[in-house]
């Protein structure tokens, strides 16, 4: 069972940026799309960013596009979210997620229900 660890969370000014990294436990991490999602206090987890295993698809919500670049190291078997011009509402404890099984080289998921596999999750806070 893949086990996957965030990292890079923090404290930030508006304006500012982080970040996040996503370790997986496991060589078989070039076999599957992978996606970001965060969630704020007293809301649904939703969908942030995904990418797929050759890195060569990506897609991002509406909220984060041109802002959050999504990118991954297969030979080192990390995610990462890189975050720029963050917004106080862009707080949220990020997770990253795998789907069940592997995928197609080019296909991307956004719905949370095509991921089962899920890091603990790390804290973005940003102050206005």
């Amino acid at each position: 069972q893949v086990q996957l660890v965030e990292s890079g969370g923090g404290l930030v000014q508006a304006g500012g940026s982080l970040r996040l990294s996503c370790a997986a436990s496991v060589r078989t991490f070039t076999w599957y799309a992978m996606g970001w999602f965060r969630q704020a206090p007293g809301k649904e987890r939703e969908f942030v960013a995904a990418i797929s295993r050759s890195a060569g698809r990506t897609d991002y919500a509406d909220s984060v596009k041109g802002r959050f670049t999504i990118s991954r190291d297969n030979a080192k078997n990390t995610l990462f979210l890189q975050m720029n011009s963050l917004k106080p509402e862009d707080t949220a404890v990020y997770y990253c997620a795998r789907p069940p099984q592997s995928t197609p080289w080019t296909q991307v998921f956004t719905a949370k229900h095509q991921y089962t596999e899920w890091g603990q999750g790390t804290q973005v806070t940003v102050s206005s």
